[in-house]
């Protein structure tokens, strides 16, 4: 075999190889198919020294060099539109990293709810005490605030401004008051009654307005504590509408899990943009394909150069 024939087959290999890498990246029938054609081509004038071997080095000139070009840029632009989604989901991990580096989860809550409840059953026994001795001790545990101050912003329900007004509302003829806390009469009545049991049953929020809402363990009857000034009040829960006990998920978990489902919504977008192939493109090498295909493709060699032409514009503009 001459040096000038073998070059060309080796250097028709070479090509082959990165058109077979492009078709493997793409996955597209069409380019697998041309791919399978070139190599076809490439055995016939491999195993027939009497065809003319130039124009098998002017066929991947014109025509399989084109091609890959165009791909190789069609590859380039789908990952820079990828890696800006890509980007975005490394964007989004930080911020889930920061949440859940302060979050307080919903073991947290649950057990900061029984802790709170207990707090609130001692601190209303020493209230009691203190209103019958007439004394100036302070009835509240020292962190009792703390609770509302961790869970308020991520785990209590958003209500009205008027709605927390209404639940305030008081006659000041009602209730027993000192330097500390003001609280029902007929409020302090029941809880000496049932022995100061009590659970929490839920938070509530209006802009910075925080209340914390209590159950009597063994009754269905319910009143609410205003942090803000130690107000002790029953509280009528028809009133608060149909809010969801059961959702004990915070906002900040919420968001966390938002941003995961994006992620994973981004990435595979991301995935999928790689490798899109525009379809005027895939248009496009489906009639090259059939040209190639032609069992008398040999015959209009020359004539091919049309085909590369429409290639190369493609290449040379932004259409892509």
């Amino acid at each position: 075999m001459d040096e000038n024939r073998l070059n060309i087959l080796n250097a028709s290999t070479r090509v082959i190889s990165k058109l077979q890498l492009l078709s493997v990246f793409f996955n597209n029938d069409v380019i697998y198919k041309i791919y399978l054609r070139t190599q076809v081509l490439h055995q016939l004038f491999q195993t027939n020294p009497e065809l003319d071997i130039n124009q098998l080095e002017m066929f991947h000139l014109q025509f399989t060099q084109t091609l890959i070009d165009l791909l190789k840029k069609i590859k380039r632009n789908n990952e820079a539109q990828a890696d800006l989604l890509l980007d975005e989901v490394a964007l989004n991990n930080q911020l889930i990293d920061q949440m859940d580096d302060s979050v307080y989860t919903e073991h947290n809550f649950s057990n900061g709810k029984q802790r709170q409840a207990l707090k609130m059953s001692q601190s209303l026994r020493k209230l009691f005490q203190v209103l019958s001795d007439n004394s100036s001790e302070y009835p509240f545990t020292g962190n009792i605030n703390k609770f509302s101050a961790h869970f308020s912003g991520d785990y209590f329900f958003s209500i009205s401004t008027e709605l927390v007004y209404d639940l305030l509302q008081y006659n000041p003829a009602d209730v027993y008051t000192n330097e500390y806390a003001t609280i029902q009469r007929k409020l302090m009545g029941a809880l000496c009654k049932y022995d100061f049991k009590i659970d929490f049953y839920c938070g509530l929020r209006a802009n910075d307005i925080v209340l914390e809402v209590y159950r009597f363990t063994d009754v269905n009857r319910y009143f609410l504590f205003s942090p803000l000034n130690n107000l002790l009040l029953f509280c009528d829960v028809t009133k608060l509408g149909d809010i969801d006990l059961k959702n004990t998920i915070s906002k900040r978990e919420r968001m966390m899990r938002e941003l995961r489902d994006k992620n994973v919504q981004l990435t595979g977008k991301a995935g999928l943009m790689k490798t899109n192939l525009p379809e005027n493109i895939t248009a496009l090498l489906a009639e090259d394909y059939k040209k190639i295909a032609d069992v008398n493709f040999l015959a209009h060699m020359n004539a091919f150069d049309v085909q590369a032409n429409i290639l190369k514009t493609m290449l040379n503009t932004d259409i892509i």
